[in-house]
């Protein structure tokens, strides 16, 4: 199975989603102080730069 660009991308967007899933839930039910608001924080910038990741899928 060969990989070319945009599966890659792909891959990439798909794994940046479920980490930022497991940061925004770890956030939520892990940490009740102010740590939980940077986990919730840094699960949304992987949301924001796999919309990148899957917006460049074509493009590239």
């Amino acid at each position: 199975m060969g990989m070319n660009k945009n599966t890659i991308l792909g891959w990439a967007a798909f794994i940046m989603v479920l980490m930022g899933l497991l940061l925004i839930s770890l956030g939520a039910f892990r940490y009740d102080d102010v740590a939980g608001w940077g986990f919730a924080a840094v699960g949304i910038g992987f949301f924001a730069i796999a919309w990148v990741f899957s917006s460049l899928k074509g493009r590239v």
